[in-house]
């Protein structure tokens, strides 16, 4: 059985590759992020960073909307999953 960390970690391994697969919203978190193609061929097994794609992914509901409806998830399954990984428990006054 997987832990609640594993589930959310697969919803964010999801998510990058969905945001992998839209070149506009690719190029807005690696102009965020700092992040270079390479960095993200390694960064799907840290936790911490999957968190930071979802709290990316959530910046826009219109992406929440779009990552949800391509991949058959609920719309608060971003929020879920992110609460899950390392940080999301922590309060974001932003």
């Amino acid at each position: 059985m997987k832990t609640e960390q594993e589930k959310a970690e697969l919803v964010a391994i999801q998510a990058l590759g969905w945001v992998a697969g839209d070149d506009e919203v690719l190029g807005q978190f690696m102009g965020a992020s700092g992040v270079s193609v390479d960095d993200l061929r390694g960064a799907a097994a840290d936790p911490a960073f999957l968190g930071a794609l979802l709290d990316f992914v959530m910046l826009e509901d219109a992406w929440v909307t779009g990552f949800c409806d391509a991949a058959g998830l609920p719309y608060d399954a971003p929020m879920r999953a992110r609460a899950a990984l390392p940080g999301g428990a922590q309060m974001n006054w932003t």
